[in-house]
């Protein structure tokens, strides 16, 4: 039996109408004669919904007891004894009870589809795992329950139900989605008009992904190369020169006119060698281009034109951005450049725009990978001009009745040599020397048509025109071969000095090295391995690019780094002299490496460290600070239990308070672990909206003694950002250990200021105060100062404090009091307006599922 396929209602928002959709498509395929049941929907009480499931067969679901309490879930066994062509199946990121027979209903599905049976089912956008942060930062809720993006792009179809806000906000008045008691908060809060224009933005571009995805499998499997302008993509042709940038943000500015333009960089290196670019700018090319939203491509090809335009078309590329040649106006001699050529050959459905920039007609230097290496065409032009130029010369001065005389034609023959050796080297130069001096010989010094000279001036101009020639041809070559050599020093120096760079900034990257290798040496993947022993396979430690290599006997070339490491890399040989700055690469590769390992490692101990200080302190807490409350507890038990004694009323009640008073410091001992290990775990996730302080400050002062306080918050000051609840966790632990310290039942001091966009709540005590050295130690869990009495608390108050504080957003610090003693100084962010904040309303089970 085959797996089922997956039909998915992609939401923009709850409330659009997904389940809708999926019952209505249920009932068409009902009348079409398949057998389909509803495996579990959840219409949450909405008229029109719950009227689509009559006339559909409903599998029962499974009644599962947790905390004692009934809940019900799909009842994944009974679908499949069922066995029906088609399930319904809603709200696929939904987390099942425990104990169900599996933890997220996705998984239920996945078993259902292994079954043969088709699943329709349906999730909101929001509930995208690789969203969760995005629509956090939008909506200010972080969606609990998700679902994987590959779960949902490996569905069969996906179809989008939209909404625009103002419809889905007036089906809400109308009280189509959420009870009329919700309404108001909902509309407030989630269902914002910004939101749901972002959510439904979100939601646009990922189904765009989606079926950009289809489009490329669909053109790939049918082999089709033309461009399909479905979708405005951009490709920007980079040289690696200084140029890229300007075609870049070119490139970005053209994109940022048409919605959901995309941006896709490529450098495209030659396979001979050393790379033409300068590492070092494309680097920040990279960066620029990811800064703008783009991607960075690197691709191998000989023939840059054949290259760029066979890229373009297999990302479906709709424009290509190119800047205008470096070339100065001579070296057009050697061809059209790479702009002309891919204007002429990307035929109509590619627009290519030449952009001008400040390099323009400047030359391009030295060609730093290749050096004066000549390609093909320049050698067969040499040839040509070499071999056929004096032939084509003679035919023409033999055409003249009065020819210019032997001088004037050795100095032709001696241009086209020139020219043969400026183009293709020495081998053409000497070819067009040796023909030069025949065909001089044989038609223009008499006697003419034979191989002797009669005159011996005409036999030392010839013998003076072939040294020349060879003289020329010599040092033309001469000068390309120390043109190479320093192009090549050239690149080497700027390779090396960027790798030290890197060595110096500490860089601990180890992909992005290897991704510099590839790029340098224009490779197709590189692999660093190493192995434990010279018996031990080898293993992995990083690779990029494609398929690389698992041995270095594999590789197309290797660098050993010592004895059990190796630099392996595939797509070409290396000719030798690149070898030395490969050397370089491999030898910082493995430093990265152990660096990367060093780090980890010293991390690890740290934390490890860390542990053991906290549970030595824990130990510490538990053996004293709580067994003495759990020890005057069982003695007041005790003595009351006891038949011996006959209590008084007055000392019964003086027991009981002791109980009390001893069940209460363990509350507050254990609050405090909790919620330390809560910051610890980064568990803590603050619900922030606008209040006034004198909202919360008065309600964080229940716990001390009455009296012990002088509270000063003026009702002018602005309202600040924060969560209402942590806030009174924080001012009560501050006020409490500032009471706990001052003398004699002096009051402390909480006064409240603002500071432009900050505002202050200083917490001041008349105790002995905290030295310097010590006021940053007092924030460390289990930390109590030297003067703490005893059974005061495990020291955890001021470090929950912080944290809390630093969730919000604000800080806490410690200053001297004036005079003597301890300030403790809460800085909040204020609120933009004075207009205090609606609660944030609890949001319906679909929204926050």
């Amino acid at each position: 039996m085959g797996r089922g396929t997956l039909r998915i209602y992609l939401g923009a928002a709850p409330g659009v109408g997904k389940t809708y959709a999926m019952l209505a498509e249920a009932h068409r395929r009902v009348e079409r004669g398949t057998d389909c049941v509803v495996a579990l929907v959840e219409h949450h009480d909405r008229p029109r919904t719950e009227v689509m499931l009559h006339g559909l067969e409903q599998i029962p679901r499974s009644e599962i007891d947790y905390r004692s309490a009934v809940f019900t879930e799909m009842d994944v066994d009974a679908v499949l004894e069922r066995a029906p062509a088609v399930a319904l199946v809603d709200e696929l990121a939904h987390t099942n009870v425990p104990g169900s027979r599996n933890a997220k209903r996705w998984q239920d599905v996945e078993e259902l589809l292994k079954a043969g049976i088709d699943v329709i089912s349906t999730v909101n956008i929001q509930h995208l795992e690789s969203l969760g942060d995005v629509v956090e930062s939008i909506t200010g809720v972080r969606q609990q329950e998700t679902v994987p993006d590959e779960v949902v792009r490996r569905a069969d179809q996906i179809e989008l139900v939209d909404m625009s806000p103002q419809a889905l906000r007036r089906r809400m008045a109308h009280g189509n989605i959420y009870q009329p008691d919700k309404l108001d908060a909902a509309l407030s809060n989630y269902f914002r008009p910004g939101n749901l224009t972002a959510l439904r933005e979100l939601a646009l571009l990922w189904t765009a992904d989606r079926v950009d995805e289809y489009l490329q499998q669909y053109r790939g499997e049918h082999n089709i190369r033309t461009t399909w302008q479905a979708r405005e993509r951009i490709v920007v042709g980079l040289t690696g020169g200084p140029e890229g940038r300007t075609l870049i943000r070119r490139a970005s500015r053209m994109a940022a006119k048409g919605s959901g333009s995309e941006i896709l960089a490529v450098y495209i290196a030659r396979s001979d060698g050393l790379t033409s670019a300068s590492p070092k700018e494309l680097a920040v090319q990279r960066t620029l281009v990811e800064d703008v939203g783009g991607t960075f491509h690197h691709v191998i090809g000989d023939d840059i034109p054949a290259a760029l335009l066979e890229f373009a078309r297999g990302v479906n590329a709709t424009q290509i951005v190119l800047g205008s040649s470096r070339r100065k106006t001579w070296q057009y001699i050697y061809g059209p450049g790479v702009g002309a050529t891919v204007a002429r050959e990307s035929g109509p459905d590619l627009d290519v725009h030449i952009v001008t920039h400040e390099e323009v007609a400047k030359g391009r230097g030295l060609p730093i990978a290749r050096g004066a290496r000549l390609g093909r065409a320049r050698i067969i032009s040499g040839w040509l001009v070499g071999v056929a130029g004096p032939l084509l010369l003679s035919l023409l001065l033999r055409s003249l009745e009065n020819g210019p005389g032997l001088a004037n034609d050795v100095l032709l023959f001696l241009f086209l040599t020139v020219a043969a050796a400026l183009l293709g080297g020495l081998r053409p130069a000497l070819a067009s020397a040796a023909v030069g001096v025949m065909l001089l010989n044989y038609w223009f010094t008499p006697p003419t048509q034979t191989l002797t000279v009669q005159d011996p001036e005409n036999f030392v101009a010839i013998v003076i025109f072939f040294a020349v020639a060879l003289a020329v041809s010599s040092v033309v070559d001469l000068a390309a071969r120390r043109t190479h050599q320093a192009a090549r020093l050239r690149a080497e120096s700027e390779i090396l000095s960027f790798l030290a760079g890197s060595v110096l900034r500490g860089e601990t990257a180890l992909d992005a090295l290897l991704e510099r290798v590839r790029e340098t040496f224009a490779m197709e993947s590189v692999a660093l391995l190493e192995r434990a022993s010279d018996v031990d396979p080898w293993t992995c430690a990083g690779s990029v690019g494609p398929a690389p290599v698992a041995r270095p006997d594999d590789a197309d070339v290797d660098m050993p780094v010592g004895d059990n490491m190796a630099l392996a890399l595939s797509g070409r040989v290396l000719p030798a002299e690149d070898r030395r700055v490969l050397g370089a690469f491999a030898a910082q590769a493995a430093v990265v490496l152990d660096r990367q390992r060093l780090v980890s490692e010293a991390d690890r101990a740290r934390r490890l460290a860390e542990g053991n200080r906290i549970r030595t302190a824990l130990l510490a807490a538990v053996s004293h600070d709580l067994r003495t409350p759990l020890a005057g507890i069982k003695a007041a038990v005790s003595s009351l239990r006891s038949d011996d004694v006959a209590w008084s009323p007055e000392d019964e009640a003086e027991l009981l308070e002791g109980i009390e008073d001893g069940a209460d410091r363990l509350d507050h001992l254990v609050g405090n672990l909790l919620d330390m290990s809560r910051l610890q775990t980064g568990t803590v996730t603050p619900l922030i909206r606008e209040i006034d302080l004198d909202e919360v400050v008065p309600m964080a002062l229940g716990g001390v003694p009455e009296g012990s306080v002088d509270l000063d918050i003026p009702e002018t000051l602005p309202m600040v950002a924060v969560d209402p609840g942590l806030l009174e966790r924080v001012v009560a632990n501050v006020v409490e250990n500032a009471v706990k310290y001052s003398p004699g039942g002096e009051p402390i001091a909480v006064a409240a200021s603002a500071h432009g966009e900050r505002v202050e709540l200083r917490v001041v005590d008349r105790g002995r105060g905290v030295p310097d050295e010590a006021k940053e130690r007092i924030f460390e869990p289990f930390q109590r100062y030297g003067d703490a009495p005893r059974g005061a608390g495990v020291g955890l108050g001021l470090a929950v404090s912080r944290g809390f504080a630093e969730a919000m957003g604000g800080t806490l610090d410690a200053e001297d009091t004036p005079g003597g003693g301890l300030t403790m100084v809460l800085t909040l962010t204020a609120a933009p307006g004075r207009e205090p904040a609606q609660d944030r309303a609890v949001l319906p089970a679909e929204a926050t599922s």
